[in-house]
């Protein structure tokens, strides 16, 4: 018997902030995501990211087409308080 994709990815609010992430890893979709977006291929994603296996790639970047706007919202917003926290932190030194 396969193994059913659903089962190798997983939320929880008390773990990487409640992102979608590889079930039993740290490794959220937005993580996988910004690798696939630089041009890397899932097996030098895997590479990145020795634990996980390319089952749980392709999974995650399935959720990523699958959900591709929710994502790309979240990854720009991601962006966006990122760039103002630097700007804050470097007006203040």
């Amino acid at each position: 018997m396969g193994t059913a994709i659903d089962t190798l990815l997983s939320r929880s609010p008390s773990i990487c902030g409640g992102r979608i992430r590889i079930d039993g890893t740290r490794v959220t979709v937005h993580q996988v995501v910004t690798c696939y977006q630089r041009g890397l291929t899932a097996e030098e994603i895997v590479e990145q990211y020795p634990h996980t296996n390319l089952a749980q790639v392709y999974a995650a970047l399935a959720y990523y087409h699958a959900n591709r706007d929710e994502i790309d919202r979240e990854l720009e917003a991601e962006t966006a308080d990122f760039l103002r926290l630097a700007d804050e932190s470097k007006s203040k030194s």
